[in-house]
């Protein structure tokens, strides 16, 4: 039977063990346990039953066959003391943004094999997206469960490279963000317009919601959704070429270039 450990209780981890449990993918309670100083292990642990360890020596001493590492970035340098030498049994699993595969090598240099991934806030109802790469080929085993465990939050894809995660970063990672944000810029011209500030708010965020789940649920792609909506000469085409003259297409490229500059920078340091 396949052991689990989690250092650190987050929102992540959260729904990751949840999602695992409620779909009686491959574990059970008993077969996962949870570390965090933070006190949220203790209130993961009573609401799921799983196993909970005060110390990530005695989380490890549970013999777990892969360890998740979703603590914060900041606090995984603190743990390199407190790593027992026999981890060979170990896949490392590490859903932090910014750490390497080769700092986490370092930390646990003798432990089978590493993955990193980016997941992204969505993953916390279950539809999120996630990017994944091993450091070393993969069994079998540790392929279909890895791929399992990352798509409890949502849809998983493997990358070809680890820098492909800074890219993933700046697409799926931040774009939760800028979608809020386009949200937020569409309710503040409805209310500049003269809405009713919740008016403005419903709509905003109503269609946001709707479009994406057109989207979602249709073949076409969202430049034929888009063309759907235009009529010639109408209200649509007029938004779209205001879009147009304010360069709406470069302005997100170079968000996104900027995000994935950001991403390359925080791996490296």
């Amino acid at each position: 039977m396949t052991k689990l450990a989690f250092l650190g209780a987050g929102k992540m981890v959260t729904a990751i063990v949840k999602s695992l449990l409620q779909s009686n993918a491959f574990v059970s309670s008993e077969l996962v346990c949870c570390s965090a100083k933070d006190g949220t292990s203790e209130a993961l642990s009573k609401e799921t039953g799983i196993a909970r360890a005060d110390s990530i020596q005695k989380m490890l001493s549970f013999k777990p066959d892969i360890l998740v590492l979703g603590c914060k970035p900041q606090q995984f340098g603190e743990i390199r003391s407190q790593v027992p030498k026999e981890t060979e049994h170990l896949t490392i699993l590490s859903i932090m943004a910014g750490i390497t595969l080769a700092k986490i090598e370092k930390v646990f240099p003798r432990a089978r094999n590493f993955v990193r991934s980016m997941p992204n806030t969505p993953g916390q109802i279950g539809e999120g997206v996630t990017g994944y790469f091993f450091a070393h080929k993969p069994s079998p085993s540790d392929q279909f469960l890895v791929k399992k465990l990352l798509s409890s939050l949502g849809d998983a894809h493997e990358v070809n490279r680890e820098s492909d995660l800074d890219l993933v970063t700046a697409i799926s990672g931040s774009g939760p963000a800028y979608l809020f944000e386009f949200a937020c810029c569409i309710e503040e011209a409805g209310k500049k317009l003269g809405l009713d500030h919740e008016l403005a708010e419903k709509l905003s965020h109503g269609t946001i919601i709707g479009a994406a789940k057109l989207m979602e649920t249709s073949d076409s792609h969202p430049e034929k959704l888009r063309n759907e909506v235009t009529s010639p000469n109408g209200t649509t085409q007029a938004a779209l070429e205001s879009f147009g003259k304010s360069q709406l297409r470069k302005i997100v490229g170079d968000a996104v270039k900027a995000a994935a500059k950001r991403s390359i920078e925080l791996s490296n340091a």
